[in-house]
């Protein structure tokens, strides 16, 4: 019985495999059709997009609508030709494109932006807490749409995969702008970073053994770079040494320890995030003025305030200035660096929430099926209901769970 039960559904499922593609392409535009928007970064030097075209290509294929606004992405050298190619359509009015059902888009939207956006709308993108208003939060809680943190989101590890992606790639970059500022052509020391036969290696220190300094270190190493990692957990030190598969110089933040190596060093990489708030100031003023002459100090963690008393803040057009005689490097968006990579790394994680909120009926079910992308809601419905949003500007705040099965 069972036998020819499966027999059965074996026998049904071959002949759905040779319907016409003309047939298939009707049952999934019928079934949870989704109509995504992506708009052109208009944010300061942002250069990377939500989607690929081989992406949008998946999402069409699935029968999903894909609107994207001309010129969307060339900072990540895509051009509208490579998306219509795949079936996206190219719009050149911005509100053509805010029509749309769900919103992706790397920076927040502007309040330009959240003007032309519409109730039960959903908007993927970054938050960016640290800057966040009050104002700025109540102009999206009075549009009623549903809004997603990409910061937030998690993998079934239950690890930040947005996070950990830019990490990974921030991480590994910051070595490549060190060798770059090493060189005699941006005026550094003539070096080559790395190690040589009968040449001593570069020396290079990184503070914070999380993931930017993980990837760092694995960059410097397979360069020939010799790395000193400082951090204060000695669980981190233990688990950078242990994914590194080498033993590497680690320590705990001893001054006198960190300060020899910092100033006797070639570069100084700056990786030590703050779970809330800024990040610690751990390098001061008078030992960056001990540092070696034409030394490189990248401050990764500037977006949080830098770990470094002589940081300030940089951009891609001006990145480095000199202070002690030491080049800094101070850039907060380093992944816009490499649009292309980090839009390669953004698309593997927003695409499969896009399908599957289409395959499973919406937003609600998905969010209901899935904690970390739950985890990363901030709106649903109108509704607050992150409490920390709602502790930082004393506002009210609902249980997402609650809606969700009243709604049911």
């Amino acid at each position: 019985m069972a036998t020819g039960f499966r027999e059965d559904m074996a026998s049904i499922a071959q002949k759905g495999l040779i319907q016409p593609k003309e047939t298939m392409s009707e049952v999934k535009s019928r079934n949870n059709s989704l109509h995504i928007g992506i708009p052109k970064e208009i944010s300061f030097q942002e250069n990377r997009i939500a989607l690929t075209p081989l992406s949008v290509a998946l999402l069409v294929n699935n029968g999903h609508k894909v609107v994207i606004e001309t010129g969307a992405g060339v900072g990540a050298n895509f051009s509208d030709q490579d998306y219509s190619e795949q079936g996206a359509i190219i719009s050149f009015n911005k509100r053509e494109v805010f029509d749309a059902d769900v919103l992706v888009k790397i920076a927040p939207p502007t309040f330009d932006e959240i003007e032309m956006m519409h109730k039960g709308q959903t908007l993927i993108s970054a938050l960016q807490m640290g800057s966040l208003k009050e104002s700025y939060l109540k102009a999206l809680l009075a549009k009623k749409i549903n809004a997603l943190s990409f910061e937030s989101l998690r993998d079934e590890g239950n690890i930040l995969s947005v996070v950990r992606a830019m990490s990974e790639i921030v991480g590994a970059t910051s070595i490549f702008i060190a060798a770059e500022y090493l060189s005699n052509v941006t005026g550094g020391k003539g070096l080559m970073l790395g190690g040589f036969t009968g040449v001593p290696p570069t020396e290079i220190v990184i503070l914070g053994a999380g993931t930017v300094g993980e990837y760092a270190a694995r960059t410097a190493l397979s360069l020939g770079a010799e790395v000193k990692v400082f951090d204060s957990s000695i669980y981190r030190l233990r688990r950078l040494q242990n994914n590194l598969g080498s033993r590497v110089f680690t320590s705990v933040m001893q001054p006198i320890v960190l300060g020899k190596a910092i100033t006797t060093c070639d570069v100084v990489i700056g990786a030590i995030r703050a779970s809330h708030g800024r990040s610690p100031c751990i390098v001061m003023e008078e030992t960056v003025s001990r540092m070696k002459p034409n030394s490189v100090v990248i401050d990764v963690s500037i977006d949080q305030g830098g770990c470094f008393e002589t940081s300030e803040v940089t951009n891609h057009k001006d990145p480095v200035f000199r202070k002690y005689d030491v080049i800094h490097y101070c850039v907060p968006n380093i992944a816009s660096r490499v649009p292309r990579t980090a839009s390669y790394a953004l698309t593997n994680i927003f695409t499969p929430i896009l399908v599957d909120i289409g395959d499973m009926g919406g937003l609600m079910n998905v969010i209901w099926d899935k904690p970390g992308i739950r985890e990363a809601v901030y709106i649903y419905q109108g509704h607050l209901t992150s409490k920390d949003l709602a502790n930082m500007f004393n506002l009210p705040c609902k249980d997402i769970n609650l809606l969700i099965v009243s709604n049911q």
